[in-house]
């Protein structure tokens, strides 16, 4: 890598962001093999984006990159939504949508893991 590339990524590294809240979650389908099981989460997933508060939404699934022993690809799907703050994260949290959807989707999946971050 050239020295001028590495010293124009820096500003970028060190900016802090609009919205530093992160909710990361991922989910393991009770049926992993069923692509219409996966699609209907997904779609699920991104109807959360009506939510106010959420500034951010990544809706994804497990890439096809190279087997590590540090990547774990055993989930299904994952949402990752940021807020400007914990204030937004928590109104989400109670927000008349994203209880729908948990009542609505719950059963496609086996289990769920979430990882909160504020930023450092």
């Amino acid at each position: 890598m050239a020295a001028g590339t590495a010293a124009s990524a820096l500003p970028l590294a060190s900016a802090k962001s609009k919205y530093p809240i992160v909710h990361h979650v991922f989910f393991w389908l009770k049926n992993p093999g069923s692509v219409e099981d996966r699609d209907k989460l997904v779609a699920g997933v991104k109807s959360l984006a009506k939510i106010e508060t959420i500034k951010q939404i990544h809706v994804g699934i497990v890439a096809s990159t190279e087997k590590r022993d540090v990547v774990d690809n055993s989930w299904g799907v994952s949402e990752l939504m940021f807020f400007a703050d914990l204030e937004g994260q928590k109104t989400y949290q109670d927000h008349p949508i994203h209880q729908e959807f948990i009542k609505n989707h719950s059963h496609l999946w086996e289990k769920v893991i979430v990882y909160d971050a504020v930023e450092a």
